[in-house]
């Protein structure tokens, strides 16, 4: 089994090549939805943000035990 730390710079690196590869795939998108979450109010941001990360978390929690 690998370790955390190998775990975490591998997800790191898995993070890195989708926002990479959207960004990459459609710039014009990208500028769109930047323009509007600076409209959106930051609770608002704050709360996605922490159920994409609980999203992420709980992915690792229970997929690590299968490698």
């Amino acid at each position: 089994m690998p370790s955390w730390a190998t775990v975490l710079i591998i997800a790191i690196g898995g993070a890195m090549l989708v926002e990479g590869a959207v960004y990459a795939l459609f710039p014009g998108g990208m500028k769109r939805a930047m323009r509007e979450m600076m409209d959106m109010p930051e609770g608002q941001l704050r709360i996605a943000g922490l159920v994409v990360a609980a999203i992420g978390l709980a992915l690792i929690y229970f997929l690590l035990p299968r490698i």
